[in-house]
Parts: structure tokens; C-alpha cells; sequence
């Protein structure tokens, strides 16, 4: 395993103890998903439902509703971004390794079927890949029968903190 990877026995960073906190409370995950909407307020706008996340793993949950539809009544591809943007997000900042900081470069998606349902975005990552440079970072977007309606990866610039 790389020095930079965290190992499953590490210390949660503050963003997977708070997520961890809020699934023994009612209404845990709506409440966790509502706070990291507003520290990214744009992510609000999907409405969107955190339903899993652990170490280089998120997954959210982008309800099909009027809000979110294009011309054909399916969810639209830019709502659909915007979700696995915020699982990727999340994602990162639950995982990235203490000495490191990220900003994302760029994204690369391709819409490969109609987005009529519910839409389950998921970013996930090895421990591994948490090195300085770029980092690729898979993401998908599932319906609910399973079928991927948006696949690619978000480019990361990962890089070293600075000293203190």
C-alpha cells in the first residue's frame, strides 16, 4: 500500500465521523446531505441523499422530480453532473489522507442510456491513488434497475499541504 493511503483501521477525518454520527439519528442521512449542501450551496439544487459512504467510496441519491427534468422528461445530464460531482466531493474529502489537499481539474462523462428514474451516482477510488498529480477518480450514475445512464471520471489535482 502507498505511505499516502490511509489504511480501514485509520482515524475518520471530521467529514466521515460526522457522517458516521448522523446515521444513528433520525433522518441521519437527509440531515448529513442538508449540511454538506450547504457548505456547497449549488449541490441544493439536486436535493440530494447521501445513502453511503465510507473510506474512497460515496454514493448519492438524485430523486427524479419536475426540478431536475429536461425536455423529455428524464432527469437531465447537468443535474446528473452535479450528483457525481457532490459523490465525488464528499468522497474525497472523507478519504483524502491528512497531509494532502485536492481541487477538481476537469470532468469526462459519457451518457450512455435515458435517465428515467431515480439516479444513484457513485465515486469510488482505490487507497492507492491518493498521490500528488493528477488523479482520475471513476464515477457512475445507475438507474434504478441498475443500467449506467452516465459514466466517465472527474480529474483531481492532488498535491501536498503546505507547512505550517
Amino acid at each position: 500500500m502507498s505511505p499516502n493511503a490511509q489504511t480501514p483501521n485509520a482515524k475518520p477525518n471530521k467529514v466521515l465521523a460526522l457522517y458516521h454520527k448522523t446515521q444513528g439519528w433520525p433522518f441521519g442521512q437527509k440531515i448529513f446531505s442538508i449540511m454538506v449542501s450547504r457548505m456547497a450551496p449549488y449541490f441544493g439544487t439536486i436535493k440530494p441523499l447521501i445513502t453511503e459512504l465510507r473510506l474512497n467510496h460515496c454514493a448519492c441519491l438524485i430523486k427524479k422530480r419536475h426540478a431536475v427534468h429536461n425536455h423529455i422528461k428524464t432527469v437531465h445530464v447537468i443535474a446528473i453532473c452535479n450528483g457525481l460531482e457532490m459523490a465525488m466531493g464528499v468522497m474525497a474529502e472523507a478519504s483524502i489522507p491528512a497531509h494532502l489537499r485536492w481541487i477538481p481539474k476537469g470532468m469526462s462523462l459519457d451518457y450512455t442510456a435515458k435517465a428515467g428514474s431515480d439516479i444513484l451516482c457513485v465515486a469510488e477510488v482505490t487507497p492507492e491513488q491518493w498521490t500528488p498529480g493528477d488523479m482520475l477518480v471513476p464515477v457512475t450514475a445507475y438507474d434504478t434497475q441498475g443500467v449506467v445512464v452516465v459514466k466517465g471520471h472527474i480529474k483531481l489535482w492532488i498535491s501536498e499541504k503546505p507547512q505550517k
